[in-house]
């Protein structure tokens, strides 16, 4: 039970920097409520687990090819600047109708965030880099049905930390005003578009350099 609750806080701790994701998750939550973030966070854990996977397998050499990679930044770049410029345009539509959910279908919220996760580069090396060696040094430890239960504690951590981005930004939603609700949005919105810019730049460093 002591390291299940270990790796649920390896979870937390794995999404709760600030990212594409979360970023996401504000611009949708003020915008449509509860329901809109948290289906976002759930595509991007459906990502996640999908990462976890090819890490498991031992597969992770297919995806660090140059053309790959090249692939995942631009779609991820792509995305990203939509999604922000998204957030921005509909900024005055979240501060006018606040008391209204601006609701959107349920697959588009899923599959907003089922891509920003699978088309982030960052996120294969992120989970190559910190599931990889939490993997090779629990297979020392523990038997395969024990890695399965550990790793499930690394996604519990992850489902609570999109649980409560998800409560948090509904709040917000229902008892800020105008004013705060727009900055938010903007906020968000500009935060999603610097991210765009980066993979972009990544994008272009692969194909040039």
């Amino acid at each position: 039970m002591t390291f299940f609750l270990e790796y649920i806080l390896l979870g937390l701790s794995l999404a709760a920097p600030i990212g594409p994701i979360n970023a996401a998750q504000m611009a949708r939550g003020i915008r449509g409520g509860f329901w809109n973030a948290w289906l976002l966070g759930l595509g991007s854990m459906t990502a996640d687990i999908l990462y976890l996977l090819v890490v498991y397998l031992g597969t992770v050499h297919f995806l660090q090819t140059p053309f790959l990679k090249t692939l995942l930044w631009s779609f991820g770049c792509f995305v990203l600047l939509y999604t922000g410029f998204e957030s921005l345009y509909n900024t005055n539509k979240t501060a006018a109708m606040h008391r209204n959910s601006l609701k959107e279908p349920v697959l588009k919220s899923f599959g907003t965030g089922f891509f920003l996760s699978l088309l982030n580069p960052l996120s294969i090396m992120f989970w190559i880099g910190i599931y990889g060696s939490v993997l090779a040094e629990a297979a020392q430890k523990f038997e395969p049905t024990q890695l399965i239960i550990y790793t499930s504690g690394i996604l519990l951590g992850i489902f609570l930390w999109d649980l409560s981005m998800a409560v948090a930004s509904s709040h917000f939603h229902r008892v800020l005003n105008n004013r705060a609700l727009g900055f938010i949005s903007v906020l968000s919105g500009l935060s999603l578009i610097g991210f765009g810019l980066y993979f972009g730049i990544e994008a272009l460093k692969q194909l040039f350099l």
